[in-house]
């Protein structure tokens, strides 16, 4: 059995991390590739549980940055299966900072990554029975 680190609606908190000064863009805010390259870290990890082997991205649909990301945001990447077909699994990801000393929660971006399971020839294969 594998226990996520925090649960709600949704789905896993797969990453918890703090963005350094390194990935501030020319605004002042986080870099939205670095925010991009953690959800694909994150959906990653969920897809390949689902998979049981190798996984890699092949689409992300519906990406949308909600709320600028700020220095200082303790960042969750949250991570659930919202779809799967025979070799392929979709799973949204969402990432809420904690902000500020009152750790108000503010929603940030989200996203439906598609992840194909992989053969040892990096070829699709099926997908497990659910």
């Amino acid at each position: 059995m594998r226990y996520p680190l925090t649960t709600d609606d949704r789905g896993e908190v797969v990453l918890r991390v703090v963005p350094q000064l390194s990935q501030i863009n020319t605004n002042g805010h986080i870099f939205g590739g670095w925010i991009l390259s953690q959800m694909d870290i994150a959906g990653g990890i969920v897809a390949g549980r689902i998979a049981d082997g190798a996984v890699a991205t092949v689409a992300i649909e519906s990406m949308k940055f909600i709320s600028p990301m700020l220095v200082g945001d303790i960042v969750s990447v949250y991570a659930r299966e919202e779809r799967r077909g025979r070799t392929s699994v979709g799973v949204r990801v969402d990432v809420v900072a904690i902000r500020g000393s009152e750790q108000q929660q503010v929603d940030l971006t989200s996203g439906l990554f598609t992840f194909v399971a992989l053969d040892e020839n990096h070829r699709p294969r099926p997908l497990p029975s659910a």
